[in-house]
């Protein structure tokens, strides 16, 4: 018994020092981002504060191209197409939707919205889908360059998902910044689904990366990577990009398309901007709104996909951008540090389930407690790091949801871990079927439309 006892205290020991040494790094790393924030955020004045009102506003405002690819979406497109040409408060734009031969219920519901707005347009590809949403977005860029041959010349591409509630000045901000930048991209703020755990996880989590890190990483000039919704890119860039790649900006080979193009413009010397813009009308963020998967199966398959492209393909396909950018590659590590996250995240918990067998097995016997001082050390420190990472995430999630929402946000850290356990090993697998030269699938999450956005153009808080 005694000898199990050892045993047991032993596993308990090792698998705390190793989670409690992955957490310290990470919980460090982590810090200095808040830091980083912080001090920016104490030497910003409240008039820099990007509101409406301060933006510039040209004469002639510039024509934007919207691109949405769609792959069996007939319960969401119509709705989205319909609430964003009521909500859009713009004068001069066309919606690109990008549809496959073979899905005659998404292309019928777009073609009803289409039919009534002469401002969108359907392309139905050559191909039945589903390929890659890179492919369905390079359909789309030809119909805009065949436009465009004909006399219709475009600003910038928005890109835009099915299932997404525009506001109605995202069109503005994008005409005030996008002359002095190659890339603009807006917050997205995921809808919470009363009671799912699962989909408010999203909430928390982009509440921190589109309020924390990114500025962070633009303050520090760091590469900024799109988040495939909610973002402009100058037609001009993308025709550069489309001569290296044989007339095809995204590229179809890549899970993670938006995440690279944000990288490959930065290495082309392109400049960006995330911005944060209050509307002076009513107050509310200049975002993109949508509800995510609200089920376990869905959100490990989504955020599997994310892995795969941006924490393993990455490495073979973006490498660590240009030489002496020690900011670029610090962000392109935290990008890829996912998986190892996850191992450090699953030896914890099996810590915590080991340590009190060890301890009841140890009082049963009569075996005092050994005096490790290392083990204490980081014990408190990785506790005290953890403490801040909730107390940052819950002031996040209740500056852009509300204190309910924000109180939500500390049961919702847990659920994040569980669905990003789950999805690790998937990921894992999808990289190595992909070493082996499997061949790319959307690999599509059912989406639903909320019903408020087809109300009155206006936007919450």
């Amino acid at each position: 018994m005694d000898l199990v006892t050892l045993i047991l205290d032993a596993a308990a020991r090792e698998t705390m020092l190793f989670a409690a040494a992955g957490l310290l790094i990470g919980g460090i790393d982590d810090l200095i981002v808040d830091l980083c924030f912080i001090v920016r955020r104490l030497s910003q004045r409240q008039a820099d504060r990007l509101s409406l009102d301060a933006l510039p506003h040209s004469a002639a405002p510039a024509p934007f191209a919207i691109f949405v690819a769609a792959w069996d979406e007939a319960a969401v497109i119509g709705g989205m197409l319909t609430a964003a040409v009521r909500r859009f408060d713009y004068p001069d734009y066309r919606i690109y939707v990008g549809t496959y031969p073979n899905d005659p219920a998404t292309i019928a519901a777009a073609r009803a919205v289409a039919a009534l707005d002469p401002r969108v347009r359907v392309i139905v590809g050559e191909r039945d889908g589903p390929t890659t949403k890179a492919d369905c977005l390079n359909t789309v860029w030809h119909a805009l360059m065949r436009d465009e041959a004909a006399g219709r010349i475009t600003r910038a591409v928005v890109l835009h998902d099915a299932e997404d509630v525009v506001h109605p000045a995202e069109l503005t901000v994008f005409d005030a910044l996008i002359d002095d930048h190659a890339l603009v991209q807006l917050p997205v703020l995921p809808l919470v689904r009363r009671g799912s755990l699962i989909s408010g996880h999203y909430a928390d989590e982009f509440a921190y990366a589109h309020s924390v890190q990114q500025p962070v990483r633009a303050m520090l000039g760091a590469a900024m990577p799109l988040a495939g919704t909610g973002c402009a890119i100058a037609t001009g860039m993308l025709r550069a990009i489309a001569a290296e790649r044989g007339d095809a900006p995204f590229d179809a080979s890549s899970l993670t398309e938006d995440y690279e193009l944000g990288l490959h413009v930065a290495d082309r010397g392109g400049t960006s901007r995330f911005a944060r813009v209050r509307d002076s009308r009513d107050g509310s963020l200049v975002a993109v709104r949508a509800y995510f998967p609200d089920t376990l199966p869905a959100a490990t398959r989504q955020k599997a996909r994310w892995m795969t492209g941006i924490a393993l393909a990455g490495w073979d396909r973006t490498g660590w951008g240009r030489p002496r950018a020690i900011a670029d590659h610090w962000m392109r590590m935290r990008d890829r540090r996912a998986l190892v996250s996850v191992l450090v995240l699953a030896v914890a918990y099996a810590a915590v389930l080991l340590w009190p067998v060890a301890a009841g097995l140890r009082w049963l016997r009569s075996m005092p407690a050994a005096d490790d001082r290392l083990a204490n050390w980081l014990l408190l420190t990785t506790s005290l790091l953890l403490g801040w990472r909730l107390l940052i995430r819950v002031t996040c999630t209740g500056r852009a949801y509300g204190w309910r929402e924000a109180c939500w946000s500390l049961p919702r850290f847990f659920v994040g871990n569980l669905v990003s356990l789950v999805a690790a090993p998937r990921a894992l697998h999808r990289y190595l079927g992909l070493l082996r030269g499997e061949a790319l699938v959307w690999e599509k999450t059912a989406h639903v439309f909320p019903d408020y956005a087809l109300g009155p153009p206006t936007s919450p808080t």
